[in-house]
């Protein structure tokens, strides 16, 4: 029998970032701000830049700590109210209570993505900003989004941490918004384990992000726009804002972007292979009576690392829990996001937010019955049919024996 095949590992790191690490270590140089030029971090921060078509990329500890900064960056007062899809990861609602500011969740619907009506609905004038979490690298209607969002001079962040690499009319996801946001976590297609970065071409935005993620003093002068210099705009911009912001500290080290540097060069491999593997196993398992793949939006072009599927006709929860018990028997573990007493993508999970929590009917329906799968990016074709082979026998045991759940 077919061992299961290993979805969590990532892809090995380039062996091109031994010698840079070694370097490193050697020189005990880890603090972007030690060198007086061309520190791992600032030429990381010019790659990712240019790979992505942007004026500045500032690079930091986590996405969400490029989330916090992005709000902060904006100048937005405490008590603003961010409008945020209802379904996202426990990280984005914080990173706006960090920041002294007010989620308003928006229902999302059976393909992952944003309801417009509720979004149109919300989008009133007491909304300060929006941030797009394109979950799991779903996209939602970014082209009534936006214009929505410009009718109403309302600027919006995209959490991008799942979509490096996705793009919409052919435009990169996290380009399309005043700042895009992305992941250098374990399980994204750039991996350090743990860090982030924001873009713009506001050069007022990065500088106060610049200055708030603890360029104390004038090392400020170490980040650099597109050209390689402080342009003047950049630099009036960064004089502005000299001693007039709180230091975060919410900077990325030289030895995560020793890591990340030479895995830019794999992506475009990364994202088509993520994609291939996608569409294989899901063309499988759409073709099942009880598990559906919701399609991508006429405009968008994914780059998926995962899988996620919806339960057709589980009455249920003790038939979804049936299901993730079958899969796992057969060596597949399958998450349905409702279902766990703690889950993190579950809004009824964020107690933290104040206030009363929205009761969200559809996002609600929507989580008790939608799976999550890895499909890691190196995955062969015999190890993604063990992953389909799986998913179908699951359903299959469940739904084609008398129902006997729940009842």
């Amino acid at each position: 029998m077919a061992l299961a095949p290993n979805v969590y590992d990532a892809e090995p790191i380039p062996e091109a970032a031994r010698a840079e690490i070694d370097r490193l270590l050697q020189s005990g140089d880890l603090f972007r701000y030690t060198a007086p030029a061309d520190a791992p971090v600032a030429l990381l921060e010019r790659e990712f830049a240019d790979m992505m078509g942007s004026k500045y990329a500032l690079a930091v500890s986590s996405c969400s700590a490029a989330l916090f900064l992005s709000l902060e960056a904006l100048g937005l007062e405490a008590g603003a109210r961010i409008l945020i899809p209802a379904f996202t990861f426990a990280a984005v609602p914080s990173s706006i209570v960090h920041a002294r500011m007010q989620p308003v969740l928006v229902e999302v619907g059976p393909n992952y993505r944003i309801d417009m009506d509720d979004f149109k609905a919300k989008l009133d004038d007491s909304i300060d900003a929006v941030m797009i979490s394109h979950m799991r690298g779903h996209t939602s209607d970014m082209d009534a989004i936006m214009a929505l969002c410009d009718a109403r001079g309302i600027p919006v962040i995209e959490d991008a941490a799942h979509s490096l690499g996705t793009q919409w009319h052919g435009k990169k996801i996290g380009t399309i918004g005043k700042i895009g946001c992305f992941s250098f976590q374990s399980y994204k297609m750039l991996n350090a384990g743990e860090g982030g970065i924001m873009i713009t071409d506001d050069p007022d935005v990065v500088a106060r992000a610049v200055i708030m993620s603890g360029a104390y003093e004038h090392n400020w002068k170490k980040h650099k726009g597109p050209e390689g210099q402080n342009d003047p705009e950049l630099a009036q911009a960064f004089a502005r804002w000299q001693n007039k912001l709180p230091l975060y500290n919410l900077r990325l080290q030289n030895l995560s972007a020793a890591v990340i540097r030479p895995q830019i060069d794999e992506l475009p491999r990364r994202v088509r292979d993520g994609l291939a593997n996608h569409d294989y196993v899901a063309e499988r398992l759409n073709g099942s009576a009880w598990l559906d793949v919701p399609p991508p939006l006429g405009p968008e072009e994914r780059a998926p690392d995962s899988i996620q599927f919806n339960l057709v006709g589980f009455d249920s929860d003790d038939e979804a829990r049936a299901f993730q018990d079958a899969a796992a028997a057969r060596g597949v573990k399958v998450q349905v996001f409702g279902l766990s007493t703690d889950n993190a993508r579950a809004f009824w999970n964020w107690q933290f937010i104040p206030g009363d929590m929205p009761e969200l009917p559809q996002t609600r329906d929507m989580l008790m019955r939608a799976c999550d799968v890895r499909l890691p990016v190196r995955l062969t074709k015999p190890e993604l049919d063990f992953v389909a082979d799986a998913l179908l026998a699951a359903a299959a045991d469940v739904m084609e024996q008398p129902r006997a759940y729940g009842t």
